[in-house]
This record gives C-alpha cells, sequence and structure tokens, in this order.
C-alpha cells in the first residue's frame, strides 16, 4: 500500500541509508530473543532557525539528529533501547538491550499490554505537502526576505523594535514491525513571525503587535507569497493596530459577550479540549507534565460539553496541520473521528496500547516520538471545532452583539491540572458596540470553567471563518516531548463570559 499526499518525493539522502538492513537485523534479533512484537524506527529531524532584530541577524542555528530505536514486548512488557550508529550489528544489539529491559521490568508491569491490531502496510510512503522545500532554499535568501519585511514595519511611525523569526523543520522516519509493515515519511514545518515594538520612553512602557500567522505543515511559499499568506497586508496594518492599541482604554471587567477569532480560539480548544481528551490523562496515567483531566471515561456519551452546536474532530489527516501524517509511530494509518459531539464528549485520542483498555479493537493514530532516542507516547492529533452549516460569517457573529469584545490573536494563558478552570489573554482586543467595532481595548483576560464557557456558545460562523492555529511546542511527558500540533476552528460567539482587567489582577 502506498499513500502519497504530496508531489514531493522522500530525500534520497534518507532513503539511501541502510533502513532495511537495521530493520532485518533489529526485528529478527528481537523475534529470536522472544519478543511477541518488535518495530525498529530510524529518526532523522533536521531544524532551521534564523532571528532578526531591527533587520540586522541577531542569530542562524541548524542542527540534525539522527538514530534508530527498537521497541519490544516481552511477555506483555515494554522494552525499548536507541543508538545513534545505523548499522545492522548495532541494530541487533540495540534489539537484545531492548528484550533485556522488558524482561527486567516484567516483575514491576502490573497490566499485560496487548495492543491493538493494525492492517500490515507494506513498502508504504506518505510525504507532507508543500511546494518548495525551505531546507533547499539559501539561507541568505531567507535572511534577505526576513529584512524586507522588518523593514516594512520599521519604516511606519510609531515603530522602535521589530523582531523576526522563522523556525523550519523537516522530519524523516522509517516505521518497520514483525507483522510486515515497512512506511517512509517525510513531513516539513514552519513557523515565521514578526513582531513590531512601540516604546513610551517617559512612562517606560511598550507596547507589542505581532504577525497572525500560524505554524504549519507547508513549505517556503508559506513566507514568500502573498497568495498564501497575506504578509503584505498586514504588514501594512500592523502599525495602525499597534498606535490605536497604545491609546485604547483599558478594559471594564465582568460578564461579557465575546465574539473569538480562530487566531486566539485555536488554543482554548488546545488546552480545553485537546488535552483534556487524550485518554492517557483522562485515566490517570499522565499526570506528571500538565496533569490529568476531568473528562473520565466515566462521564464518556453523557458529558455535555458545550452547547448543542459545538463538535470537534481529531483528525490525523487535516492538509497542512502540523500534527498530519500518514502514519503514527507505531503503524497506524492516519484517520479523522469525532470527540464531541452535539456537545457531548464521545471520543478520546489513543494510542495501540490505550485502545483496548477503552474497548476498541483498533488505535485512531495517536503515537509519536519526538526524537529516536525518545519512546513513543501518546499525543496530540490536529483537534478542530467543526464550522456552523448557517454559513455565518464573523461580521454577521459581531452583529448579534450589543455590547461585548471581539478577541483576536493569543498570548498568555493559564489553565488548572485537570484542564478545567482557564485563564486566556490575546492581541488585539475590539469593542463591539451595536453590532459594530468600535476601536481597540486593553488588558482583557477572559475566565471559566471549560463546560461553562463551551456551554455559552450560542452561535459559530461558517467554512468561511474557519482557520487553522497552532503551536510548534506542546510538551509532554517525564523525559518531556515536544510535538507540533494544529487546530481549526471558526468564528464563535459567546454570551456573558467572565471579563477580568490583566492590568488590575496583576497588581
Amino acid at each position: 500500500m502506498s499513500v502519497v499526499a504530496s508531489l514531493a518525493t522522500v530525500d534520497a539522502e534518507f532513503v539511501a541509508l541502510p533502513l532495511h538492513a537495521l530493520a532485518d537485523a533489529a526485528l529478527s534479533t528481537a523475534r529470536a530473543a522472544g519478543a511477541e512484537h518488535a518495530d525498529l524506527r530510524v529518526h532523522r529531524l533536521l531544524t532551521e532557525s534564523i532571528r532578526l532584530r531591527d533587520g540586522k541577524v541577531q542569530a542562524i542555528t541548524d542542527s540534525s539528529t539522527l538514530g534508530f530505536a527498537v521497541r519490544v514486548l516481552v511477555d506483555g512488557t515494554w522494552g525499548f533501547a536507541s543508538h545513534a550508529e545505523l548499522s545492522p550489528n548495532t541494530a541487533a544489539e540495540t534489539a537484545r538491550t531492548a528484550v533485556f529491559v522488558a524482561t527486567r521490568l516484567r516483575r514491576l508491569n502490573r497490566e499485560r499490554v496487548q495492543p491493538a491490531d493494525e492492517p500490515v502496510y507494506p513498502n508504504a510512503q506518505w510525504v507532507s505537502t508543500y511546494e518548495i522545500d525551505p531546507f533547499t532554499v539559501p539561507t541568505v535568501d531567507k535572511v534577505d526576505l526576513l529584512a524586507t519585511y522588518s523593514d516594512r514595519l520599521l519604516a511606519a511611525d510609531g515603530v522602535d523594535h521589530v523582531t523576526a523569526h522563522v523556525l523550519t523543520v523537516k522530519e524523516q522516519t522509517f516505521y518497520a514491525d514483525l507483522a510486515g509493515s515497512s512506511i517512509v515519511q517525510q513531513r516539513v514545518r514552519l513557523h515565521p513571525q514578526l513582531e513590531a515594538v512601540t516604546v513610551d520612553q517617559e512612562a517606560g512602557e511598550f507596547e507589542t503587535m505581532r504577525t497572525l500567522a500560524p505554524p504549519v505543515g507547508r513549505g517556503w511559499e508559506y513566507v514568500a507569497d502573498d497568495a498564501v499568506w497575506d504578509w503584505g497586508g498586514e504588514l501594512e496594518r500592523i502599525p495602525h493596530w499597534l498606535a490605536e492599541k497604545v491609546l485604547a482604554p483599558t478594559v471594564t471587567a465582568g460578564a461579557t459577550d465575546l465574539v473569538i477569532d480562530p487566531t486566539n480560539l485555536w488554543l482554548t480548544i488546545h488546552e480545553s479540549i485537546g488535552h483534556a481528551t487524550e485518554y492517557d490523562r483522562a485515566i490517570g496515567y499522565e499526570s506528571a507534565y500538565a496533569g490529568t483531566s476531568f473528562a473520565t471515561p466515566d462521564k464518556l456519551g453523557t458529558l455535555q460539553y458545550g452547547t448543542a452546536i459545538m463538535n470537534v474532530t481529531a483528525d490525523r489527516t487535516e492538509p497542512y496541520g502540523l500534527a498530519s501524517v500518514g502514519y503514527d509511530d507505531e503503524g497506524v494509518a492516519s484517520q479523522r473521528w469525532d470527540l464531541v459531539r452535539d456537545g457531548v464528549l464521545v471520543g478520546y485520542q489513543l494510542d495501540r496500547e490505550f485502545a483496548p483498555r477503552l474497548g476498541l479493537a483498533r488505535s485512531n493514530g495517536c503515537s509519536y516520538a519526538d526524537s529516536p532516542h525518545h519512546v513513543p507516547i501518546q499525543r496530540m492529533a490536529n483537534v478542530s471545532l467543526q464550522p456552523g452549516s448557517d454559513e455565518l460569517s464573523t461580521a454577521d457573529l459581531i452583529a448579534q452583539v450589543d455590547n461585548g469584545i471581539y478577541i483576536v490573536g493569543d498570548k498568555s494563558w493559564s489553565i488548572d491540572m485537570q484542564r478545567y478552570n482557564f485563564q486566556f489573554t490575546g492581541q488585539r482586543f475590539f469593542r463591539i458596540r451595536n453590532g459594530r467595532l468600535d476601536g481597540q481595548l486593553r488588558d482583557v483576560a477572559y475566565q471559566a470553567t471549560t463546560t461553562d464557557f463551551w456551554g455559552s456558545m450560542t452561535a459559530i460562523g461558517g467554512r468561511e471563518t474557519w482557520r487553522l492555529g497552532g503551536a510548534f511546542n506542546c510538551g509532554k511527558a517525564q523525559p518531556g516531548q515536544v510535538a507540533a500540533v494544529s487546530h481549526g476552528c471558526p468564528s464563535a460567539l459567546f454570551r456573558g463570559v467572565n471579563v477580568l482587567n490583566a492590568r488590575e489582577e496583576a497588581r
């Protein structure tokens, strides 16, 4: 089976590695040593970070990681080992080490692991969708483009400083297991960002405004082509928005109607739904990093997460999604499924180990390791709020509000250890009066519990308002791992949300 998502192909340099020789050596050794399951994962990660301040280079860093891991099951107990030397002899020895680890841990294992079955995918390949591989673009050209964007902002009145940054990542993996799957994958992602700063020397204060382009699973065309993202239009408007923000009045705290833009709402989805529906958190298996979840399995099918217009999906196939892959790190083909349907909790994110615990015959493909030297763990899919069928525009939602706030862009956030009580701020806050925008406000934060917040959602925008947001740096586990994930959503209207004055709260 071959699944190809792009006209791009896996780099010849990666394919030329002794991938199958490593797999043959590791898997045959693991089988001979008594493993009932074994898989090998070769993992190569390339990153480049470019940072400018006021149009001048501050730092350029490149890094690469290459290695392989062997994971085995012996008598229902996991064993794991990894190495940086890609040779068949080392692969065989690493497999023996993984089996040794499993046999030593077996006496501590209180629950035998029986992974969910998955079809076999021999000679499969998947490449993410992009037009221009950013690692083929000369670094000097990338610097020149960021400097050009920076100069546009610096030329505007009131802009004192500009920072520009782009992070690019190419991730390549080879997976093979005893069942017969053999999968090669390559995905590219990047995050460009510019931020303008204005300084009030007399008051000793400053204010910032940054671009809203989210990190995405695309190529360099995302940074260089205004048809993909409107860099020219946004860079032209930022100085005006920044000047208006400096003079904006502070917000009055209290219950307030909010229209929240996708550029802000994605993060609320990530924290209050994405993490809360990770099954390992819901059963208390994961708690060392960011806690567990209020959405426990006894509530599945009954918990009223939000209003009836709330429909949330998990999707490992979303075009340009940061968590989109062809297959996860356990060889499970990517899928799309419901987490919340008509406002009710109906699903979780799972890997092959946890699917049987929930009574499911198959994993929904949420296993990932961020390094060849880390164990694959359950990680988040692209979790997204679906648009409404009425095809309302953001302006239509604003028109329903007599006195409220329109929130654009993410900034800081806080949420408790059960993903329930939270507080979020934003980049830009526009006052709504009589169904129209009426200037900016400052110091806005909104606070709620998860179910109260989603229970206050009374209208959502249509497909035309739906956008992907996301983050490169979602952390989990100990030792810590980092994963990139996207969240799509439309604009949405929430009634009577508790708004705080962040400046007063900080005193």
